[in-house]
């Protein structure tokens, strides 16, 4: 597990905000209208729920990866997996940076759960204390999303529950600031994500960590080995 990867999906946490909020906007409004004084703990433990989902997604996705390091002849596949995982980075530096929208068309891969998951989230409102604004947040972060789903396929690769589960988690807790802040009328920091160069050079990073993953796909065959996600 390398730096650059935590690195990578934190930033697309943080510069995806507008994409998370106008997927969560709606709960994040609630939520404001609900809380009172009490708007930060609300706030934080809808935060803290969804990150959890985020990372019990990233534990069971690690897990299936976990099965390619017991077959020697799967090398293939791991290799398939592990330049497809380069290419979503790619593809999320693209979104960033406002270039394309394909990774947003992995949103439909979660509709039958997420169909399923919707109706309960009824009991939880008026989420107007802790408990149910935990209660909240983890089924809302089983909402279809394009970014979401981009960085699972990352941690997929990650060959462990263990760091499977840190991969989302750093990805979530990159989501935390601009739907906190959102939610709180606090708009300079959300201002501030959407400004075209800071967009741009994120963008640009992060699609320069999956050109580099792509670059060093041919020399990994050993290191695939010991670990799925192996970038230096």
């Amino acid at each position: 597990m390398t730096l650059t990867i935590f690195g990578a999906v934190f930033l697309t946490g943080l510069l995806g905000g507008v994409h998370c909020a106008g997927m969560c906007g709606g709960i994040v409004a609630a939520l404001s209208g609900q809380a009172g004084g009490r708007r930060w703990s609300l706030h934080l433990g809808y935060s803290a729920g969804r990150v959890t989902s985020y990372a019990v997604a990233g534990a069971i996705v690690g897990a299936a990866g976990s099965i390619g390091l017991l077959f020697d002849g799967v090398l293939p596949v791991q290799m398939a997996l592990y330049v497809l995982a380069n290419v979503l980075l790619i593809g999320l530096g693209l979104y960033l940076a406002g270039v394309s929208r394909v990774v947003a068309r992995f949103e439909r891969l979660g509709l039958a759960l997420w169909q399923r998951l919707q109706p309960l989230t009824r009991h939880l409102l008026p989420a107007d204390t802790l408990p149910l604004a935990i209660g909240l947040g983890l089924l809302w972060g089983w909402i279809p999303c394009g970014l979401v789903y981009a960085i699972l396929g990352t941690a997929l690769l990650a060959g462990n529950p263990l760091d499977g589960a840190a991969i989302m988690l750093a990805f979530g807790l990159g989501t935390v600031p601009n739907l906190l802040l959102a939610g709180l009328a606090l708009r300079k920091f959300t201002g501030v994500t959407r400004a075209r160069p800071v967009r741009m050079a994120a963008g640009g990073l992060v699609l320069g960590f999956g050109v580099y993953g792509l670059a060093n796909a041919a020399t990994l065959t050993g290191h695939i080995r010991n670990g799925l996600l192996c970038l230096t």
